[in-house]
């Protein structure tokens, strides 16, 4: 997914959903004094209409007038920017500082300006692109209207994975762009790596730390404002990343044919007696073993002894446990390069390392594994391990809905197996999932909200869902929703692969809806059925009036897949269609899909 999710509602049944969102709409990104005055104001309102304050604004004391507000904006595409944005707010809630928690998408980026303290918390996806909710703001710092900012203090937090060229790059957009903007670094900023948690909870201390001169005498009772969605906390749920689910696997089957080209399950996993809940969008987050044959070979070509006890953090084990169930083989890094290199003395490798665009193409095309086998080399157990970085546990979308599964989730997974320099390779988690875990076999799970992919408040909505290939997946869950919702709003799907006889993902499924009258219809992209490759993009732009049509009726776009390429292919046929059919310049066609994402109209789980 992302190089870097929670689940809000309205408080209680004192407001319905769409009246919360309005209202969190409405103060998005007003400072400590409008919101105190708000809060006045809507007081004075109740007593006006004969009805007692509520509690919330009976104890919101007045706060004194030039007390700074540490504002804390996050941009976060799968949760992890928004769950430390989080932290930081309840540091500086415990430090005493006044501050205000804002989604980037929820933020005004002319209030920036009449900032003292930012803090800015922000993940990196695909080749360097900013999340979604972090796209406008990452655009207006660029642009000739970024207001000087000799006033501003800022910090900046990124997240990625190193494994990508562009680690982090966001991230450091915004540092520069402020730096450049006159604004002064509070710390120096922190590029965080998929293993963050530790080095993100140091920087944060240091950063409230940094802070305590200039927030000294803000009042011990401040008010702490959350705009946007409410934040409920990183675990929300009982069981989560630190703390996974132990469930079990029902069953693993092919869901693509004998002659495909792709080999794809449908997995089954048993949630039960979890008390696990999820909504459409959201992601299954899978925690999986390394491969024994890869671990065995590695120990092999190192000439390790697999029993020697080596430690991972605070915790001593055998190596092979931990090659097994601690640490990442399956993807290249290059902090793995780094400390290899350093520990061998590889002299091929480090000429390698001069050259970093030849580098990344090499660690692209390469698991650890095989840079072993091309650089061997000799070092300790403990080296070995110190070289390479924790396991994180895989993120896929969830394909079922819970309303119709109840104590059970799906996935749809691409098993990655290919041959490669004469040997066979496999995906970490694919591998695990699609071959290496028996049925019933135990896997841990968590839940990971999505918050920037959901279906429509209103169930009346038209929705326009994109996903070729296992981007199907939160559709399956969005029509599977729609069904037991007995939801009146029009489906169309569009969907690709290869071969409509091999690649044809959960056919009988979407022809059930289509008879139904559930799902409207159905635009299919199979682009090795014919001589001219036929992807969704091209069938988008082929219905581009009907496409445009539906949107002006309201319809959520939505889509699913790969971030590369197809995501941006598919954006700009979006483009085309509004300003061919909507009679647009291109400026107003790209504003026209600025809107749609601002509302929430158009929203990606792409990765």
């Amino acid at each position: 997914m992302s190089q870097d999710s929670n689940s809000n509602s309205a408080p209680g049944a004192v407001l319905n959903e769409q009246q919360w969102n309005a209202i969190t709409q409405a103060i998005a990104g007003l400072n400590r004094d409008q919101l105190t005055w708000v809060s006045g104001y809507a007081a004075g309102m109740a007593a006006a209409q004969g009805g007692s304050i509520a509690p919330a604004l009976q104890s919101a004391p007045a706060v004194a007038g030039d007390a700074p507000t540490l504002t804390i904006l996050y941009g976060s595409q799968t949760g992890n920017a928004k769950g430390v944005a989080a932290q930081c707010q309840a540091k500086a809630e415990e430090a005493g500082f006044n501050s205000k928690l804002v989604s980037m998408a929820d933020y005004k980026p002319r209030n920036l300006k009449a900032e003292t303290h930012v803090a800015v918390f922000v993940s990196t996806h695909g080749e360097g692109d900013a999340p979604d909710d972090a796209i406008e703001l990452h655009e207006f710092l660029a642009g000739k209207k970024a207001p000087k900012l000799a006033s501003t203090k800022y910090a900046v937090l990124g997240l990625g994975d190193s494994s990508y060229e562009f680690f982090c790059q966001t991230g450091k957009d915004f540092d520069e762009r402020l730096g450049k903007l006159g604004g002064k670094a509070i710390v120096e900023r922190l590029d965080c790596d998929v293993d963050y948690e530790a080095e993100a909870e140091a920087w944060l201390n240091k950063l409230i730390d940094s802070l305590k001169g200039d927030f000294s005498a803000a009042p011990q009772t401040a008010v702490a404002a959350q705009t946007g969605a409410a934040v409920q906390g990183v675990a929300a749920q009982t069981y989560t990343k630190k703390a996974p689910f132990k469930a079990t696997l029902i069953d693993a089957q092919k869901i693509t044919g004998r002659d495909s080209v792709k080999d794809i399950r449908h997995i089954e996993i048993s949630l039960e007696d979890s008390g696990i809940t999820y909504q459409p969008g959201d992601a299954l987050g899978v925690w999986f073993k390394n491969a024994a044959s890869l671990v065995s070979e590695l120990i092999s070509i190192l000439s390790l002894d697999g029993n020697a006890e080596v430690s991972v953090g605070d915790a001593t084990m055998p190596l092979s446990e931990a090659l097994t169930s601690k640490l990442e083989l399956t993807l290249s890094y290059p902090n793995f390069i780094k400390s290899y290199q350093a520990a061998t003395g590889s002299e091929s490798l480090a000429a390698l390392m001069e050259d970093k665009a030849q580098l990344r193409t090499y660690m692209a095309e390469r698991q650890i594994i095989d840079i072993v086998r091309d650089h061997p080399g000799k070092l300790s157990e403990q080296q070995l391990v110190d070289a390479l970085r924790p396991l994180t546990p895989r993120l896929y979308s969830i394909a079922s809905s819970q309303a119709e599964v109840e104590e059970e989730v799906h996935l749809t997974v691409a098993h990655v197996d290919y041959e490669a320099f004469g040997y066979r390779h496999q995906g970490g988690a694919s591998g695990f999932l699609c071959e290496y875990l028996e049925e019933n076999g135990d896997v841990e799970v968590f839940v990971e909200s999505n918050d920037n992919f959901r279906l429509p408040a209103d169930p009346n909505t038209p929705v326009i869902m994109v996903g070729p290939g296992t981007g199907i997946a939160p559709f399956r869950s969005f029509m599977q929703e729609r069904d037991v919702q007995g939801a009146e709003g029009k489906n169309w799907l569009f969907f690709g692969n290869p071969h409509f006889t091999q690649d044809f993902l959960y056919q009988v499924e979407w022809q059930g809806y289509v008879k139904e009258g559930l799902l409207d219809k159905i635009t299919l992209a199979f682009s090795r059925d014919q001589e001219e490759k036929v992807y969704v993009q091209h069938r988008l732009l082929e219905n581009g009036k009907e496409v445009y049509e539906w949107l002006e009726q309201g319809a959520h776009f939505y889509v699913c897949g790969d971030a590369m390429h197809m995501a941006k292919d598919v954006e700009n046929a979006l483009i085309s269609i509004v300003q061919e059919h909507g009679g647009k310049s291109e400026a107003d066609a790209k504003a026209y899909v600025v809107e749609l994402r601002k509302a929430k109209r158009y929203q990606k789980d792409v990765y």
